[in-house]
């Protein structure tokens, strides 16, 4: 009689092990394809970019220092590894696209050039898939992480190697209040 109960109780944990580990790998292979979908609308960001920076060269060359921000944080968004790489680029990339996007407000020839506007809209739409796809990566992380630090998942979690997976936050530099100088 204990053999049976020994082994039922053996089997139902056999189970349960399975069952966790199933969930653990469907809750990556999610988080691999939310950070795919980001991926892509970087991407298109990226491409945006270069066609971007000329319009704008040929109306404000002289506003040489931005225009090469914009390529050098672009660059870095390109080559990044990592999430946390990822982030501080989109960081730094967001916030010299505001400068670049604020000179249109100087020229007004460029504020009125067909191309610069199509070029501004395609942007706020790239901006808004972006973030969309950042908040279902963010909450499928989540889902992850918390069946990771889960008692008794984080068991199997643990046996298996299954690591919490980065946020991808890019509200930090909004977070923080600007500088006001009079």
């Amino acid at each position: 009689m204990i053999f049976y109960i020994i082994m039922g109780a053996a089997v139902v944990l056999f189970l349960y092990t399975i069952s966790v580990y199933n969930r653990l790998v469907k809750n990556k292979n999610m988080a691999e394809e939310a950070w795919s979908g980001i991926d892509v609308q970087l991407k298109k960001r990226y491409d945006l970019i270069p066609a971007l920076v000329n319009t704008v060269k040929g109306y404000a060359s002289h506003e040489k220092e931005t225009l090469e921000n914009v390529i050098k944080w672009r660059n870095m968004g390109v080559s990044a590894n990592t999430v946390k790489d990822q982030e501080n680029a989109e960081i730094g990339l967001s916030a010299v696209l505001g400068r670049l996007i604020a000179l249109s407000e100087n020229y007004p020839d460029l504020k009125a050039n067909a191309n610069f506007q199509d070029l501004q809209k395609q942007l706020s739409e790239i901006e808004n898939a972006i973030q969309l796809s950042r908040r279902y990566y963010n909450g499928v992380v989540r889902d992850f992480n918390i069946t990771i630090e889960s008692f008794p998942s984080n068991l199997v979690a643990s046996s298996f190697a299954f690591s919490k997976r980065d946020y991808f936050e890019l509200d930090k530099a909004q977070r923080e209040a600007p500088e006001v100088k009079f």
